[in-house]
């Protein structure tokens, strides 16, 4: 088995990677921003350079070149299929910010999408504000999502006035007369899109945001009543647009069949009715294989983008041949499928937790209680031919080892003495059960039930929140080291003060694990980790759980040119304990003033002298303005 199939069989590498990911001949896990080896870029090259230039872990590593790729590829895909088909109508895709709103992020798939007039869409006034700002294109879709005020209204329509695309889209009816009076008082005319409640319901997680009890959108009737108004007003002519959404990470392609169809029936028969309607939008959906299983579990999808795109084409198409209508241009707000894969999470394990770990010497006193002994007894006796009588008996033991001990007949040391040998019972149980031919339904969970937490530099509510929020599944594996094998069957948990910081769900080749095999650490020498596919989302929803804050940041752009195949284009310092203080209404200028202050007073006291009292308010003062998580080497004092 090569090194890249080692990699999938144990991190589901090939399935979730999208060929943006391999494994390299010194067991290094490489990005190929292109999906090409000349491109390949290793990730410890990455995190060596990292550090050399002072940027301390965990750290957000984004690879432009992928967001370039993931623009590019969905809108030849989409050109190709239309001009395959025959199709009569274009493609205007649309970058949804909210997945993403980091200016980099937003700038660099702008640039990469000007070739195809891809656009950008805003679902609320401050996104708007930015849209506006970065879409600056004549050619391209700017739409306009959300709940909006007449402030979002005049946003819209100064887009208007710019010479710009942006079409406001109409999700309650009462928002049309703020359009339209607007309109008349701006003397400008609106390019409006009419949201519509389509019956389809996306499936998995974000189902909901999809359906007839949709938070957004017009009902049939309230469809029907906003185009009589328009046409009482004049103003028919300014629908240019049909939207419909039916949830984010739509898990299966049968799902966006049914949807094409529904709302293509409705652009239909309103061109039937005289509204000349020139885009369809099918809103978001397009997912990703999160663990590659390739079903219809909500952390992964049953269909490529192609196969997304084709169902689209020749749905829209098939419908408006029947209907004897226009092929529309569509519209596409694939946020998710863009973003995921340009970003990933770097952190360190710092320590591991092993709880069947007892350095304890398995010593009684000779008078020692019976419990004691019988629990050696089972060391000293244990059969491979009776590993479930072993485990059961050992169980027994410590179950009564326990009431005894509240009752006050086993000592502490008794007590730990039991505990000890219970775990040296269990890992020698462990080896016997990983020899033989048929597992007993007791230990099928061994491996979880003994298994190793590693302990993370990291918070998974600022990093990771869907994975603790939704229990979304996201590719975890380490960076080096895939040329050995890894010993340890492991979770994870972060460096938060909550016992909710922890990842105990893995992405296998073979569905979905309670745990990961990581190597032993080894002293002095950095084992990193890679949290994968966090471009979307994760980047921007982060709490301020323990104000640990935003993390390091830097932007890698591939240079076939320089040795290592890369340069560090740019980079974002995370959050300062003072930031995140500030944030909060803390004034850290205060707080050190304060600390300074009792300083001084025990210096007077001679209980300090004046050199350590001046160290101290400089160490202080030094941590306030430090990066919040742990430093590799801590400092001393």
């Amino acid at each position: 088995m090569n090194l890249n199939d080692r990699a999938n069989s144990l991190y589901g590498l090939k399935q979730w990677g999208k060929g943006y990911f391999s494994v390299n001949e010194n067991g290094e896990l490489c990005v190929l921003p292109e999906r090409l080896e000349k491109s390949r870029i290793s990730l410890p090259d990455v995190i060596n350079e990292v550090k050399t230039q002072g940027i301390e872990l965990p750290v957000v590593v984004r690879f432009h070149d992928i967001l370039r790729s993931e623009v590019k590829n969905l809108n030849t895909t989409f050109n190709q299929i239309i001009k395959e088909s025959g199709y009569t109508g274009n493609f205007f895709g649309v970058y949804p910010i909210k997945v993403n709103q980091m200016r980099e992020v937003v700038e660099e798939i702008v640039d990469a999408g000007a070739e195809y007039k891809y656009g950008l869409e805003a679902g609320s006034k401050a996104e708007l504000l930015s849209v506006l700002a970065l879409n600056t294109t004549a050619d391209t879709l700017t739409i306009a999502n959300g709940y909006k005020d007449n402030d979002y209204m005049k946003l819209v329509l100064l887009g208007r006035k710019l010479g710009r695309k942006v079409i406001v889209v109409i999700e309650k009816f009462s928002d049309l007369k703020k359009i339209v009076e607007l309109s008349k008082e701006m003397n400008i005319e609106p390019m409006i899109g009419l949201r519509t409640k389509i019956s389809t319901k996306g499936g998995g997680k974000w189902s909901e945001s999809g359906g007839e009890k949709a938070k957004f959108g017009l009902t049939h009737v309230e469809l029907l009543k906003a185009v009589h108004y328009l046409d009482s007003q004049g103003m028919r002519h300014t629908i240019k647009l049909l939207h419909y959404h039916i949830g984010s990470q739509v898990p299966n392609i049968q799902t966006i069949k049914d949807a094409v169809i529904e709302a293509t029936r409705i652009y239909g028969e309103l061109h039937r009715i005289g509204v000349s309607i020139d885009y369809l939008d099918v809103g978001g959906g397009l997912g990703i294989d999160y663990d590659g299983s390739k079903s219809t579990h909500f952390s992964s999808i049953n269909y490529t983008n192609e196969m997304y795109i084709s169902n689209i084409i020749y749905g829209i198409k098939d419908i408006c041949e029947e209907m004897e209508v226009p092929e529309p241009d569509i519209v596409t707000e694939s946020g998710r499928a863009i973003s995921a894969h340009h970003s990933c999470i770097i952190t360190e394990a710092i320590d591991k937790i092993d709880h069947t770990k007892h350095d304890m010497p398995l010593d009684p006193e000779p008078d020692c209680h019976h419990l004691v002994k019988n629990i050696l007894d089972i060391i000293t006796d244990i059969s491979h031919d009776t590993p479930l009588e072993s485990f059961n008996d050992a169980l027994s033991i410590k179950s009564q080892s326990e009431d005894a001990f509240k009752l006050g007949v086993l000592s502490l040391s008794e007590k730990a003495l039991i505990e000890a040998g219970f775990w040296r019972i269990c890992k020698i149980l462990k080896e016997k059960v990983s020899e033989m031919e048929y597992i007993p339904e007791d230990f099928k969970d061994f491996n979880v039930q003994l298994s190793t937490q590693y302990l993370c530099n990291f918070s998974v509510f600022q990093s990771l929140p869907d994975t603790w929020a939704v229990e979304q599944l996201t590719p975890i594996m380490p960076i080096a080291r895939l040329n050995e094998t890894p010993t340890e069957h492991a979770t994870l948990v972060d460096i938060t003060c909550d016992s909710d910081g922890k990842i105990d769900r893995f992405v296998g080749n073979k569905g979905n694990k309670q745990t990961i095999k990581l190597h032993d650490l080894i002293e002095g020498e950095p084992y990193h980790i890679g949290f994968f596919l966090t471009g979307a989302y994760q980047d921007v929803m982060g709490d301020m759980h323990n104000l640990f804050g935003r993390v390091n940041e830097v932007h890698v752009f591939n240079d076939e040119e320089d040795d290592s195949n890369f340069y560090i284009e740019e980079v974002i310092k995370g959050s300062s304990a003072s930031k995140v203080l500030a944030s909060m209404q803390y004034h850290p200028e205060h707080m050190a003033y304060v600390i300074k202050r009792q300083l001084d007073d025990l210096v007077s006291k001679r209980e300090l002298s004046p050199r350590e009292g001046v160290r101290l308010i400089d160490f202080y003062e030094d941590c306030l303005e430090s990066y919040t998580y742990l430093k590799s080497s801590q400092r001393s004092l």
